[in-house]
């Protein structure tokens, strides 16, 4: 039997869910997820206990639910899955991609099962506890959806009472006083607080070929606004030597380093909002002119510094099928994407070209410089979790360094 409406007293419009493993068996509700409009869904808690606030939105990937809550450009979202199935596999430690307390909580359809998978160390709901995750089930999960589109920007509440009594105005009150992603810069709150060297290559399961560039070693400095360890991962796998600097560093600091690349990551936020903190820095990477490669945020970062403006997206890319092409042979590409924001077409300047563009949306996936060695794509190539025919990318950002190192001898 499928959830069923209920009015309950307080006239909020909520869903009493039902235990998904006992087929019309009852059980108690002590969760509720609260949206901003003021919809309700009651459903059954699991992973931490504590109360969250956040934007909420959805992710349709059918697999690699440990890499998406640990994405750094999460931070301070709710995800809802609309795979029912999520963590039947467990989790471990290789599955990680970044800091998994930066996310706010997340929404699944069925209550999660034992695991049950040769690469799984601790369970599922075990996992979030340790990384103070909180998580509710139960929640037709389709409904909520399509709720969520119904809105540009939506944010939600998570709330555990074991005895199922809700203080719904309190907590409604409270989600009005929880601020909207725009105007946020919250990569300053992940960016790493230190300088640090990365060599661990790709997982051998994700790619079982370590690519053969031992007769060159690039210096590659990468800009870190929530950067995800995969992409680390396939920097190393061009025999790069991988400097991981904070976004409050200085080009003094870079110029030390004398790098022969630069990697501008992903990460979570208002992209104009980082962008205006980080102008300076920017501008001055720019005016290098050695290659520089965008991801994300990164990618937004390049368009906004050069003239270019960016909006928010009615629903975003979150899903590991989506359709890009590529405008250079025209080929397709099905990507893994994360993102609320998106550069605005009619606002691009005239050195900066599209290279890329959604097959969902014709939104704009990838740029290059018309004149300086610089390229960007709106998607992720490192994949963690999803497709991987896009990490030829990482091999053009090495073969822009060689061809821009050989043009200065």
């Amino acid at each position: 039997m499928d959830n069923v409406n209920n009015d309950n007293k307080l006239g909020n419009k909520g869903y009493i869910p039902f235990d998904l493993n006992s087929i019309n068996k009852k059980i108690t509700s002590d969760c509720i997820l609260i949206l901003d409009d003021g919809s309700c869904f009651f459903g059954r808690s699991f992973g931490s206990k504590k109360k969250c606030f956040g934007e909420i939105c959805f992710n349709t990937s059918f697999s690699g639910y440990q890499e998406i809550i640990t994405d750094p450009s999460y931070t301070g979202q709710i995800i809802t899955f609309t795979f029912p199935h999520i963590g039947n596999i467990g989790s471990n430690k290789f599955d990680e991609e970044g800091n998994a307390k930066s996310i706010a909580g997340i929404v699944v359809r069925q209550h999660p099962t034992n695991d049950s998978n040769w690469r799984s160390e601790i369970s599922f709901n075990k996992w979030l506890v340790k990384n103070e995750i909180p998580g509710i089930s139960g929640i037709d999960t389709r409904l909520l959806t399509k709720t969520i589109r119904k809105y540009k920007s939506c944010n939600a509440a998570i709330c555990f009472e074991a005895n199922g009594n809700f203080k719904i105005e309190e907590l409604k009150s409270e989600l009005q006083k929880h601020p909207k992603m725009d105007g946020l810069n919250l990569s300053s709150s992940i960016t790493t607080k230190k300088r640090y060297q990365f060599k661990e290559s790709t997982h051998k399961l994700i790619s079982p070929e370590i690519l053969n560039h031992k007769d060159f070693k690039p210096k590659i400095v990468v800009i870190d606004f929530g950067v995800k360890y995969n992409i680390l991962r396939h920097l190393v796998n061009l025999n790069a030597e991988v400097n991981v600097l904070s976004e409050n560093t200085t080009i003094e600091d870079i110029n030390k380093i004398n790098p022969d690349g630069i990697f501008l990551s992903n990460g979570p936020g208002d992209p104009s909002a980082t962008e205006k903190k980080c102008r300076k820095l920017l501008t001055a990477i720019f005016e290098l002119k050695i290659p520089v490669f965008g991801i994300c945020i990164g990618h937004q970062l390049i368009g906004l510094s050069f003239g270019a403006k960016t909006s928010k997206m009615s629903q975003g890319h979150r899903g590991a099928n989506h359709p890009v092409k590529n405008l250079s042979n025209q080929k397709v590409e099905i990507t893994s994407q994360n993102h609320g924001y998106q550069i605005d077409l009619d606002t691009l300047p005239n050195c900066l070209e599209v290279s890329h563009i959604s097959l969902f949306d014709n939104s704009i996936e990838g740029l290059k410089h018309k004149t300086l060695p610089i390229f960007s794509v709106q998607y992720h190539p490192e994949a963690s979790p999803g497709p991987t025919e896009s990490s030829y990318l990482f091999e053009d950002f090495l073969n822009l360094i060689k061809v821009s190192k050989n043009a200065k001898t």
